[in-house]
């Protein structure tokens, strides 16, 4: 375990931009079993940071003033990954929290852990109706048919495309492309040359390889073996297959097309080519997208992952962190802390957090919300991101891959896709992530 996670910490702060960050290094995690007013103190260490935090902290504050048994102290952590070296230590002691909120890479390390109290004993106690949930979110979190941890922030990637480029281009705006062939065809006409320069680029995917493996599960293609690690531990790179080539063969193509533009790793860096006319289409987090839309100065589309012509849509992934109850604490804490889980669940308060964040709601009755139908209306491409995720089939490819080298696995993509810049053939450029993540696999098995 110690291993696993010195591989983590060292992976994971490339990942992180688009989901927390702060100054804030407020570690303290008193964990006393009750506050001075009576109630049952829950601490629950989190990672939103910003507007995010902001959002958590109101949530909160809600709970705590709707009962007057259970109070929720959010302590911001850092980093999910600085968070989870954090719990790592004080797992199991008096300071460990109630709740902990952890990335859904960090999800097979904290199965293996031992350290956390699957939410599914709470779930069987009270005859919970988790079928109020979205499927295609709680299943990421599910093993063995437990269910271990509440989704709670949940994102997607989308195709975000500029309209007004795409009228420009003669193209529909009304109709992004739905396959590679279209996609590389729109990008084409968007592509525009100033003398021997390109002024704008057809489409971008920034290089990080939670897209990769997005749009492998898109064509029902699995990352690694095993069922994708939930029929045993996964024992080598599925992804080196016709799916996986197809995408490297995308971006490699489009590169030397001269209308795909290499963005880098940072997710500021991203948007902000796009909100500058640089790149007409990219691939984006579906809580990213009412930001882009507020600070894009023409009008934004949303539509699903592209996926080859050939292939059957399967779907999407669910991206984000889940809600973790910790181990060896008091039982009257776990309860607490239950009651707190049930809450967020809830269509009222999903509701708000939806529109606030742009965060799926894990309880979909939350649409029907006026809060949300008014949210809607303004924002209409918010729908198309739950539509995407509503119609995903469930199987193993868009239930996700379970490795505890995933963070460390994410970077062998990165270098495979940074090759191909370089000249690299995609086959070869796949060939040598499979063997490093292969490598990397047997090492954790052992």
């Amino acid at each position: 375990m110690k291993k696993l996670l010195a591989i983590m910490s060292a992976c994971l702060l490339v990942f992180l931009g688009a989901c927390s960050g702060s100054n804030n290094t407020n570690t303290e995690g008193d964990s006393g079993s009750s506050t001075e007013s009576g109630k049952t103190e829950v601490v629950f260490w989190h990672s939103m940071s910003g507007d995010l935090e902001k959002a958590l902290n109101e949530m909160v504050a809600d709970y705590n003033e709707s009962q007057d048994e259970v109070e929720v102290k959010p302590v911001f952590q850092g980093t999910y990954e600085e968070a989870l070296t954090k719990f790592n230590t004080v797992a199991g002691t008096k300071d460990a929290p109630t709740i902990m909120q952890t990335f859904e890479v960090g999800t097979k390390y904290m199965v293996d852990s031992g350290k956390v109290q699957p939410v599914q004993k709470f779930i069987d106690e009270e005859n919970y109706d988790t079928s109020q949930w979205e499927e295609n979110i709680s299943n990421y979190y599910a093993v063995d048919g437990e269910q271990y941890s509440m989704p709670f922030n949940s994102s997607t990637p989308v195709l975000i495309y500029n309209k007004d480029a795409f009228k420009e281009a003669g193209l529909d705006p009304e109709k992004a492309p739905r396959t590679y062939d279209e996609l590389q065809e729109a990008a084409k006409k968007l592509t525009k040359k100033e003398g021997k320069k390109t002024s704008q680029y057809g489409f971008s995917i920034l290089n990080y390889g939670w897209f990769f493996e997005e749009l492998v599960a898109a064509q029902g293609g699995l990352f690694v073996d095993n069922e994708n690690g939930r029929k045993g531990n996964a024992e080598k790179a599925a992804f080196n297959s016709k799916e996986g080539l197809s995408v490297f063969n995308l971006i490699n193509d489009m590169y030397k097309e001269g209308t795909f533009y290499n963005t880098g790793q940072n997710w500021d860096d991203m948007r902000a080519a796009f909100q500058s006319n640089k790149v007409a289409m990219f691939l984006d987090s579906s809580a990213g997208v009412k930001s882009v839309i507020d600070n894009a100065p023409f009008e934004v589309g949303v539509s699903y992952l592209p996926v080859p012509k050939e292939a059957d849509r399967e779907g999407v992934i669910i991206g984000g962190a889940s809600l973790w109850m910790a181990k060896g604490i008091e039982e009257e804490k776990q309860k607490a802390a239950w009651e707190f889980m049930k809450y967020l669940s809830t269509p009222e308060v999903q509701a708000e957090w939806h529109v606030k964040t742009g965060y799926f709601a894990i309880n979909p009755a939350a649409y029907e919300q006026d809060i949300v139908k008014e949210q809607w209306e303004k924002y209409p491409q918010l729908k198309v991101t739950v539509d995407q995720l509503s119609e995903t089939k469930s199987s193993p490819a868009t239930q996700g891959a379970l490795i505890s080298v995933f963070p460390e696995a994410r970077q062998k993509i990165v270098t495979g896709m940074e090759s191909i810049y370089q000249g690299v053939k995609p086959k070869e450029a796949l060939k040598r992530a499979e063997e490093e993540i292969n490598r990397a696999l047997e090492i954790a098995n052992q």
